[in-house]
This record gives structure tokens, sequence and C-alpha cells, in this order.
């Protein structure tokens, strides 16, 4: 079991504690960059789409694993986010303005709606959300001469300062420094004081108030960080695709969302990528699996909604922490064996959220 000692203040600060995030990150990077030489064209897209849903369940965790505010119309701001990116690059704009342009917009339409949200929370904030994916919808549907209604638009490829990411690789690298950058800018923040007063509502709002943390500006700051990496990933999500349409931005779509964040364990940044990972993989597991199963079986429609469905409630029974959640308990079972205790993660009632999380 490894244990680190900490002489100075600069050695807390840093992002890697200890060799071990060192050699094992620097090895994910690697490989990270060597996968367009490691996997073919398929799967060099399915990693893409990984990279593209990472940036924005890094948002919704955020908003939902730190700040406690749940959000079931979260696909609206994706949305915004890809018809901002059509729009603008349709116009000439280069890459990083328009992404920019898209990730600020995002935020704005995210700050109208914490706005009203922070009167309610729970159930309640959550049927606020839903309401407003819906209206965001059917403004997409409506609205021909922007986004095109339902007849969809196009999307060029990435062009900035007379360069062009035309081919799979060169997008994917795109994807791969925005996603690191997002990343970055999500572990920063969370260990500022702005990240620390996220968390101190997420466990008791009665308490962070006390503290003299305002709820109401830091809520909205949330909802407008997240919406902002969620513009961005939709960004990328409209290059990669190319065509656009309103239905790809429904309800569907953020459940999807949630889904991934969920299974890939609520506070921790660590599940985003693991539930992205879920939420790409699985749909192809299913279809893998279907050759294998009774003809009735595999041809009904709802089978993909059936096993997300199971998924998800087993989670949330048998691993409430996740996938990553999954991963801390073996990894303590290797170090502490073999004096692992069976009720070590047993979960007990405490007064603070974060104390279940350590």
């Amino acid at each position: 079991m490894r244990f680190v000692f900490k002489t100075s203040y600069e050695q807390d600060l840093r992002l890697a504690q200890h060799g071990g995030h060192v050699f094992w990150y620097g090895l994910l990077m690697a490989a990270l960059l060597a996968a367009p030489w490691l996997f073919g064209e398929y799967l060099l897209a399915q990693l893409t789409f990984i990279l593209i849903y990472s940036v924005v369940g890094l948002g919704l965790m955020v908003l939902a694993g730190f700040t406690g505010l749940f959000s079931i119309g979260h696909a609206a701001f994706l949305g915004v986010g890809a018809y901002t990116q059509a729009v603008l690059t349709g116009m000439g704009w280069p890459f990083p303005l328009a992404l920019a342009a898209a990730g600020l917009l995002s935020a704005a339409v995210g700050v109208v709606v914490g706005l009203p949200a922070l009167r309610v929370k729970g159930i309640y904030l959550g049927i606020a959300t839903l309401s407003f994916g819906f209206i965001v919808e059917e403004v997409f549907a409506r609205w021909d001469s922007v986004t095109g209604g339902n007849s969809g638009k196009t999307v060029g490829a990435v062009q900035m300062f007379g360069w062009t990411a035309d081919s799979g690789t060169s997008f994917y690298f795109v994807c791969l420094a925005v996603t690191v950058l997002a990343t970055l800018a999500c572990i920063n923040l969370l260990r500022s004081p702005t990240g620390r007063a996220f968390v101190a509502i997420r466990d008791s709002e009665v308490s962070a108030q006390s503290m003299g943390i305002h709820l109401a500006y830091y809520k909205t700051l949330s909802f407008a960080f997240s919406a902002a990496l969620a513009g961005v990933g939709g960004a990328l999500y409209a290059h990669q695709i190319r065509f656009l349409t309103p239905d790809q931005f429904n309800i569907i779509q953020s459940i999807d969302l949630l889904l991934m964040v969920v299974i890939g364990g609520l506070g921790f940044l660590h599940g985003v990528f693991l539930g992205a990972l879920f939420l790409i993989g699985l749909p192809q597991a299913i279809s893998m699996v279907k050759d294998f199963l009774p003809e009735a079986v595999a041809s009904a429609p709802g089978l993909k909604a059936v096993v997300y469905g199971a998924v998800l409630t087993a989670f949330v029974l048998f691993e409430p922490m996740g996938l990553y959640g999954r991963w801390l308990k073996i990894r303590t079972y290797l170090q502490l064996f073999p004096f692992y205790r069976q009720g070590m993660f047993k979960r007990q009632k405490s007064f603070q959220k974060s104390d279940r999380l350590k």
C-alpha cells in the first residue's frame, strides 16, 4: 500500500501526487497518441465519440456529482453548441473562435436555465430542466432559417489557420486536445475555492450558507460551467457526425448523458471516462450478442432500452458508486491483501455526503 509523505505546500498543489500517477497517466497519454496506428477507422471513430461524450460528461459531473444539481435536459446545451458551431463555421469563422462562441452561448443559456431553477431542487429541478429540453428541441425544429428545421443542417470539416482536419485521424487529435484541456480545467476548478464551494453546497446547503457561500451565485456558476462544456462537446459532435437534426438532442440523449455519469461514478472525474466508454461500448456489445439471442428477442425494438434500464437498476442497487467505485474497491483489496476486511466498504449513515465518497 502506498503512503505519500508531503513535506511542502508545493507538493500538495501538484496534479501528480507521486511517481505512480506520472507513470500511469503518461502511459495512458502515450496509448491515446498512438491510437490512430493501433486501431482501425471504425474503432478510432468510436474512440472519438468517447472523447466527445467525456467533455460533455465532465460538465455534467461538475453539476450533478460535485454540486448536487441534476439536469434531465442537458442534451439541449449539447444542441445549442452543435448548432452554433454549424452556423458560425458555415459563415467562415475559424474553428477555435466558433468553438469558444459555442461554449459561451451555451453558458449563457445555462445561466438562463439556472436562475429560475434556484428556487427548486430535487425532482422539481429535474422536471424544470426536462421542460427546458423539450422547449429547446422544439425551437430547433421550428427555426428553419438557422437550424434547417427537421430537414437538417450539414456541418463542414474543422478548418483553422489554413489547416483542415478532413480525416478521422486529424479530427481525433483535435478532440483529444480539447478533452485534455477540459479535464485540466475541471481538475483545477475543483481544487479551487469555487470547487470547494460546489462540494459544500452538495453536502449541505444550510451549512454552506452559514459559512458565507452565496448559494444563488455558485449554483448559477455551476450551471454555466456545465453548459459551457456541453456546448464545447456539442461543437465537436457536430463536426463528427457532419449532419444535425433536432431529434438528435431529445430526452433520450439527456437520459444517456445522465446515465453516463451515474454508472461511471458520481463524484469522481475518472467516472466520466468510464461512463463514456460504457455509453459507447454497450450498443456495440448488444449488437454482438444479438446473433446468439432468439429471433424474437434480437429483433425487439426496445431491447436497448431494456438492457440500459436493467444495467442502471443493477448499479443503483448493488454498486451506487459506479464503475470507478468498483475499481477503488478492487484496488484497495489488492493493496491490503491478505488483510482486507469484508465490510470495509459497507455504507454507513453520515452527516456529509462527501464522507461516503472517500
